[in-house]
């Protein structure tokens, strides 16, 4: 029979998971319960990825890797050199699951199935003789002045137990942390990070599903400044740069009410000097094209076409018709689009939050909380959050393997 430290984790998601199965294997006489209020546990990692999960990113240098959190940032520099990517691909590896890196540094597990992932989770969690519990939320929490906490359950049910992990995931409201407040922590205000943006040009309504490569998106009279593929949505802009500006943006475009301009350089890859040499080069070798029939790679027609009639270009303008004065304005239209935000979206199941449990509250060695001894947090509750691209569910598993070990009195 276990006699070890009866161990509460509150939260079925990736970092409620991982700690749980950490703590469970890292001492086999520790009595390990995890609670999700839901109905299925792993929610968020089944729809990730479009299904497929983005487990992690190939980054394997520590400080390189930490750059990519908005907060967090220097915090994270000691954990990620206990626990990073290539610790993450090694565990699910000796679990039988092999994960595939993408062009962009994205991990997925071979399979593209997040199932492959949850299963993963589930199975090691069991053997690990954790408790599962699913629909069974926590209404409130009671250090007790002996040690331990008392938990009280949505259904009515009182429990006990010695050390309590709250892994309850990003508080799109202050009360999703109210757990944590209770126990005398204090959050920093949440606000959504990871979002697209809403643009009203009815030019730009036109091209919904219209890709870019590379373009460079700036926020004017900020620092935000991204370069990376854009994709065009039926309610504005979306994709990789528009997220990571989102990410690094968080509170500042929230305080903007999201009513910004923006500008887009659809062709970051050329200087104007570039650009006007490209042109010498056509009006030379086809002179006798239709500006408007002539895009430049990697733009498609149907944007080309609109970036062109921007420019004030008359639609039957030939290359050798172009003055200095159509040059200027067709470059300027190029490189200096500018776009009118007027809200926001989320990005379909990324949800991610900037705010959380202050990091000056928790010894990130471990996890526990400085203020409520026996307290440990993991994964987006805390104030960290990364851009897209698998680096949320990274400070996941490296929060939540820390604070099992940490539970299990082996911290790492």
């Amino acid at each position: 029979m276990q006699s070890g430290p009866k161990v509460w984790v509150v939260g079925g998601g990736a970092a409620g998971f991982f700690a749980a199965i950490t703590c469970a294997e890292a001492d086999s006489n520790a009595r390990v319960t995890l609670v999700e209020k839901g109905a299925r546990f792993l929610d968020k990692v089944r729809i990730s990825g479009g299904g497929r999960c983005n487990v992690t990113h190939a980054c394997f240098d520590t400080r390189e890797l930490t750059a990519r959190y908005p907060r967090g940032e220097r915090a994270l520099i000691g954990p990620f050199s206990r626990f990073q990517p290539q610790d993450t691909v090694d565990w699910f590896q000796s679990r039988g699951i092999k994960l595939k890196t993408e062009a962009d540094g994205r991990m997925f597990p071979i399979t593209d199935d997040s199932e492959t992932i949850i299963n993963c989770l589930q199975e090691a969690a069991r053997a690990a003789a954790v408790c599962l519990r699913s629909s069974c939320g926590v209404a409130g929490v009671r250090r007790l002045e002996e040690g331990g906490f008392e938990v009280f359950l949505s259904n009515g049910e009182t429990a006990h137990c010695d050390r309590l992990l709250l892994a309850t995931g990003g508080c799109r409201a202050a009360v999703g942390g109210q757990l944590a407040v209770s126990l005398g922590h204090t959050l920093e205000p949440p606000v959504p990070s990871l979002f697209t943006f809403h643009v009203e040009a009815a030019w730009l309504r036109q091209l919904p599903g219209v890709s870019v490569p590379e373009v460079e998106a700036i926020v004017p009279g900020t620092t935000l400044k991204e370069r990376g593929p854009l994709l065009v949505t039926h309610w504005g802009v979306s994709g990789p740069v528009i997220l990571r500006l989102s990410a690094w943006g968080a509170r500042e475009l929230s305080d903007r009410q999201y009513r910004f301009p923006l500008r887009i350089n659809w062709l970051p890859q050329y200087s104007d000097e570039g650009l006007a040499a490209e042109f010498s080069e056509r009006h030379q070798q086809q002179g006798a094209r239709q500006v408007i029939n002539t895009p430049f790679a990697p733009l498609s027609g149907r944007l080309w076409e609109q970036l062109v009639v921007r420019a004030g270009l008359n639609s039957l303008i030939r290359w050798s018709m172009l003055t200095r004065v159509h040059r200027q304005q067709l470059i300027r239209q190029l490189t200096t689009t500018e776009l009118e935000v007027t809200g926001k979206s989320l990005n379909k199941d990324e949800f991610v939050t900037c705010g959380g449990v202050r990091l000056n509250e928790v010894n990130v060695r471990t996890m526990e909380s400085r203020r409520c001894p026996g307290l440990y947090f993991a994964g987006e509750l805390l104030d960290i959050d990364g851009i897209t691209g698998g680096f949320n569910f990274q400070s996941a598993w490296t929060t939540g393997w820390l604070a099992g070990w940490a539970m299990a009195g082996q911290p790492r």
